[in-house]
């Protein structure tokens, strides 16, 4: 048979180069081209253009250049290392209204956990290679395994972190956003800052804007509510509330209890233990000061009582007992930075001028305020006190004696105190702080410190570690 008779053959052509020839097979069949270069080897955003060829570049929304006004929907965002809104939660209110700003100082107690037999990863002495925000241990032993008892909310500092970890502020505005806001205001902000250490912060003070509404609660009510002190106890913190406003920031006045205060002794204690006969006289007063401090007893019989008790000790025994005062952790400190400021201080105590007027000359304190005891021809103590007794009355006449003669507002006067009579000078100054103080002070007080160091009522006026360390050098 022929060959042009035999059946077609249906083979497949031989591949042509096409009219756009290129010196690489690859570069003719791969997806992507790059555009065509002009005869001058030009290449610019016209030839990009000419070979989309009708390619979609709008975006899939509606468009519109950056003005220099934020958008409303979209405000725009510093995303390099940054983040920033353009929103006001902390700038000065439209004109004609005012702001109403809470402010939360979170103070974490460094020195009493309240598990202190489990490690931490905040305290240099865990070796723990866990991160910091995380349970410390990888040893399931150091767990415990009863639930806590139902009076007592479960400890959370030792699991998360012995600092403000961010868990603790998350816990903490959670519980604020259940109380309501004010009538007309959909929704509230916040921010924070942290006044020591940015990654592992003992103390953060947040901003809240605006306040629980006051005629819900008000901010005395608020300071003891029963979700703030469960707040404090599961996270070893002490929460103090104040409004923002400018007395907050810039006290004039800083007025002190001196004994379990500046001090941490009690002056008449010391006396009595330096009477050996009879042998139970020390303990016998040591009680009745106690008793006295917690509310149990009228503080001014007492006194007059315990001073009964030290008829015939020498008047010298005032100068004995210098050397034996021991000052508070941080004081010296604290007066310091207050003096550098400009803030006036006093001290006003129950124990006794010869004592008080000594230490508030050692410490460069402006006023100081003690009962004076009766010495009788042979130089000794006849156990009597002459004048009235500095006692809750007094303290609180005193107080507002130095703020008149300084010329200073109550709103910028701070009072510190830690026992029954100092309740009405805590009250009636700006703020008012029980500082390691007897329960019924803390519950009555505006503020509770029971750190160790006074040099943290500082962070109280919104100072960093950065400030105090320069006020305190």
């Amino acid at each position: 048979m022929a060959a042009d008779d035999s059946p077609a053959k249906h083979t497949s052509g031989r591949p042509q180069l096409s009219s756009m020839r290129t010196s690489s097979y690859l570069k003719e069949h791969q997806q992507y081209r790059p555009p065509k270069l002009s005869p001058d080897n030009h290449f610019g955003i016209d030839t990009v253009v000419e070979d989309l060829q009708g390619a979609r570049i709008s975006p899939p929304k509606n468009f519109s250049p950056f003005n220099g006004v934020p958008s409303k929907d979209d405000p725009p965002r510093i995303l390099e290392g940054a983040s920033h809104d353009f929103t006001h939660p902390n700038c000065a209110p439209t004109r004609g209204t005012k702001s109403d700003r809470l402010v939360a100082t979170l103070i974490y107690k460094s020195t009493s956990p309240r598990t202190p037999h489990v490690p931490s990863p905040r305290f240099p002495s865990s070796n723990s290679d866990i991160p910091a925000n995380l349970a410390p241990t990888t040893n399931i032993e150091s767990f415990p395994l009863e639930p806590p008892a139902a009076a007592e909310p479960e400890p959370l500092d030792h699991l998360y972190g012995s600092y403000i970890s961010p868990l603790c502020v998350t816990s903490f505005l959670h519980l604020m956003s259940t109380f309501p806001l004010p009538q007309g205001v959909g929704e509230s902000t916040s921010s924070h800052r942290c006044l020591d250490d940015p990654e592992h912060p003992l103390v953060v003070e947040l901003t809240l804007s605006p306040a629980p509404s006051p005629s819900y609660l008000s901010l005395a009510d608020l300071r003891k509510h029963e979700l703030i002190y469960r707040f404090e106890r599961e996270w070893n913190v002490d929460v103090v509330l104040q409004r923002d406003t400018l007395w907050r920031r810039y006290p004039r006045l800083v007025v002190f209890d001196m004994d379990s205060t500046l001090i941490t002794q009690e002056i008449i204690d010391l006396l009595a233990a330096t009477i050996t006969d009879p042998p139970d006289l020390g303990a016998k007063v040591a009680d009745i000061t106690s008793r006295a401090m917690h509310g149990e007893l009228e503080f001014d019989a007492a006194f007059r009582e315990r001073v009964a008790l030290l008829k015939g000790l020498p008047a010298t025994i005032f100068e004995q007992l210098r050397p034996v005062l021991n000052i508070t952790k941080g004081v010296p400190e604290l007066l310091k930075a207050l003096k550098r400021l400009g803030v006036k201080t006093a001290v006003l105590s129950g124990g006794f001028i010869p004592l008080t007027g000594w230490l508030a000359g050692e410490l460069g304190i402006d006023h100081a305020y003690a009962n004076e005891v009766v010495i009788d021809d042979s130089g000794h103590l006849t156990g009597e006190v002459k004048g009235r007794i500095v006692g809750r009355e007094r303290k609180q006449e005193l107080l507002l004696e130095i703020a008149e003669k300084e010329g200073i507002a109550l709103e910028q006067v701070v009072a510190v105190g830690d026992g029954a009579n100092d309740l009405l000078m805590l009250d009636t100054a700006g703020l008012g702080v029980a500082w390691n103080a007897k329960p019924r002070v803390q519950l009555e007080a505006n503020a509770r410190l029971n750190g160790a160091s006074l040099v943290d009522l500082l962070y109280l006026f919104g100072l960093t570690s950065e400030e105090v360390d320069l006020l305190t050098a």
